[in-house]
């Protein structure tokens, strides 16, 4: 871990030195293991300048998602207390429960440069090429009853959309319930899980995952989902560091959760802003049955409200049924 814990000090003093003996003293190991840290992360894409008498300065980073360079950021945050950074995983969804089932903390936060096996709703896949995205799971335990955490992936839309405005300038909408949408294209999938004793219907913990287009070129997408998906770059036409948006959107939830779910006039205010479903057309897909109907509007439960052909209105829950729109993605 000292080459995590030397890169957290470089990245604290930005354009300064540090000596080779202060920072062996400071976390009370040899200075011959500093140097071969520092040659790691060399060999890893750090650009560290070294200089005799003065020390070692770091001069830029790559793009590349470590403890080392998030936990200076995320220093105070519930959300993000706990940081594991993998470079392949089949899913960090997956990952993140096996660590709640094995006792881990709240506040766990696991990322990874490519996931094998991600998954969006419904069992489907999510593509996570290796590098692209910014592939991030959260995990919290509230002390509340089951049916009072239905709408947390309504909460946890507003708070990515928080932090990548945060990060980037832009902010995105929100298709009804978990898609992120920029520019009418889907920028980000969120995909929530809860763990239950079943015994006495209690929840042991949440787990939540996010999905973001970070670098993604054109040809990055599988043709059947190339017209429909946009990243942050394509978008802005610019590079976006991952670590600044893991940054943002890990600070983002941290906030969302130390308000939940007390604030939930406001969030659910900000998630009926930041809807673009209300007002469309929409295909209802179950596993047995294909209907359109018109989206009129989130209710006081997150729940979209729709008007049915025969002019009846129906609220839907997010595990019942697949809202698409019938031209376009949204």
């Amino acid at each position: 871990m000292s080459r995590e814990t030397i890169l957290s000090l470089l990245l604290a003093h930005p354009g300064e030195y540090l000596s080779g003996e202060a920072m062996s003293r400071r976390l009370g190991v040899s200075r011959a293991a500093v140097c071969k840290a520092v040659a790691a992360l060399r060999r890893e894409g750090y650009e560290i300048l070294s200089t005799p008498n003065r020390g070692y300065r770091l001069e830029s980073s790559p793009d590349l998602l470590r403890e080392g360079e998030l936990s200076g950021p995320l220093s105070g945050c519930r959300v993000g207390s706990a940081l594991l950074c993998l470079d392949t995983i089949d899913s960090t969804n997956n990952e993140c429960k096996r660590r709640a089932m094995e006792g881990a903390p709240e506040g766990l936060v696991v990322m990874a440069e490519e996931q094998t096996g991600g998954r969006g709703r419904l069992g489907r896949s999510f593509q996570s090429p290796r590098g692209c995205g910014l592939y991030l799971s959260a995990l919290v335990r509230p002390k509340l009853p089951p049916d009072r955490v239905a709408d947390f992936t309504a909460w946890v839309a507003v708070a990515v959309c928080d932090g990548v405005e945060a990060a980037c300038g832009v902010r995105p909408q929100i298709k009804w319930t978990n898609d992120i949408v920029l520019g009418g294209k889907k920028l980000c999938g969120i995909l929530t899980e809860l763990g239950l004793e079943s015994e006495i219907d209690a929840l042991q913990y949440l787990v939540t995952g996010i999905g973001v287009n970070v670098s993604h070129r054109p040809e990055d997408f599988d043709p059947e989902v190339r017209s429909m998906a946009v990243s942050l770059s394509m978008h802005l036409g610019r590079p976006v560091r991952r670590v600044e948006l893991a940054v943002q959107i890990i600070r983002a939830l941290d906030r969302m959760y130390a308000g939940f779910p007390d604030n939930r006039a406001e969030y659910l205010a900000r998630y009926r802003a930041g809807c673009l479903t209300p007002g469309n057309r929409v295909q209802l897909i179950t596993p047995v049955s294909r209907q359109e109907a018109w989206a009129v509007a989130i209710d006081d439960g997150f729940r979209l409200v729709v008007e049915l052909p025969d002019g009846t209105r129906q609220a839907l829950s997010a595990g019942e049924v697949s809202v698409r729109g019938m031209y376009g993605y949204v």
